[in-house]
């Protein structure tokens, strides 16, 4: 059983405080000595406990631990950009090698960690671009997407060994999603004798990003469920991986939605009354689940769509141009706070309908 000392000692090794190998050895000797003071325990200097909060912070991904890792983000991104104008782009993946061995690796801060993650995709993206552009020409639209894709999951995946970020585990698998569903589209199209096989088999090219959608699902809620208390690793890795999830699996249901269609731009002016209300239903269902799971990603995934529905919704019923789109920006920014504030009551009244076997998995109520 995991005692309060230790998930201390566990936090302080995420933020790089103390070695990973450091906590039990650490744990046991502050035990034999006395030294450790329970949270509950704990006094400020002029005796008041430090006040309670009413809104608990029930989801929170190790990004920053202070003004330094600002600060070292900012001097990242900027020098990253004065490199790249310079020299050339391909210059930008041995710099953020060179960095994470310093500031990741080694201090293991956790902001540039992200910033330097995602120039490590960029980089990857020129790199990868440089090594297939000479034999590339010809190639169908989809064979050279397949081609740039397949060796993220290798590049990333290595990065993620050598150092560990979250994020990079999580665009690893995010990227091998996206390829095997180019794969198996790709392999379709061959079994149906066509280059077009989106365009021409729109129901079966749905059912497989739904599939996908599904699988990238259920990989993070495999993280989600591994950690239920969200004090390591893997809760990180798993907001990522929601962050990437909810999207594609919204906008694989929508796609069932306008099949006639298959393309973001369904609100252009041709979506019925009967689309929109369904999509405003999508759109409940997955705030819901992100009451369900405790994950916020699931709520800010839909407002896009919420707000595109209400504005056809508007559009339907003859308002005026010059208010529907107020009222649309309005309407968003009521749900989106009145979720926001409501969230840890929403949350308590949702859950008191889950089966305690399904409760007692999932984050904790607050």
């Amino acid at each position: 059983m995991t005692t309060e000392l230790e998930a201390t000692l566990r936090q302080a090794a995420r933020l790089g405080l103390v070695g990973d190998g450091q906590v039990a050895g650490l744990a046991a000797f502050l035990n034999a000595r006395g030294r450790y003071v329970p949270a509950a325990a704990a006094i400020v200097s002029d005796g008041l406990a430090d006040p309670p909060r009413d809104v608990a912070d029930t989801e929170s991904p190790r990004f920053v631990r202070g003004f330094h890792d600002v600060l070292i983000t900012i001097g990242i991104v900027v020098a990253l950009v004065g490199l790249s104008g310079l020299a050339s782009v391909l210059a930008l993946l041995p710099a953020v090698i060179l960095l994470s061995e310093v500031l990741v690796r080694r201090q293991r801060l956790a902001l540039p960690a992200v910033a330097l993650t995602i120039a490590f995709v960029q980089g990857a993206g020129y790199l990868i671009l440089t090594a297939i552009g000479p034999i590339a020409e010809g190639w169908y639209g989809i064979t050279y997407a397949c081609a740039f894709l397949a060796s993220y999951p290798v590049l990333l995946g290595l990065y993620y060994w050598r150092y560990r970020v979250p994020l990079s585990l999580a665009l690893t698998l995010i990227s091998a999603f996206g390829l095997a569903v180019l794969l198996v589209l790709v392999l379709l199209g061959r079994i149906a004798g066509t280059d077009q096989f989106v365009a021409e088999h729109r129901l079966a090219s749905a059912l497989v990003f739904l599939l996908a959608a599904l699988g990238l699902f259920a990989v993070a809620m495999r993280y989600d469920l591994s950690d239920p208390q969200r004090q390591t690793r893997r809760s990180d890795i798993a907001f990522w991986l929601h962050l990437g999830a909810a999207p594609f699996l919204l906008y694989a249901l929508i796609a069932f939605v306008f099949l006639d269609r298959l393309s973001p731009q369904w609100p252009g002016g041709d979506a019925t009354y009967l689309q929109a209300t369904v999509v405003i239903a999508i759109v409940s269902c997955f705030m819901l689940v992100g009451l369900v799971i405790d994950r916020r990603a699931f709520v800010t995934s839909g407002l896009v769509s919420l707000g595109l529905a209400i504005w056809t919704l508007l559009r339907q019923n003859a308002f005026e141009a010059s208010s529907y789109v107020y009222v649309t920006i309005l309407s968003v920014g009521i749900v989106v706070l009145g979720v926001g504030i409501f969230w840890p009551a929403l949350r308590r009244f949702v859950m008191g309908f889950m089966p305690e076997s399904v409760a007692s998995r999932l984050h904790a109520v607050h």
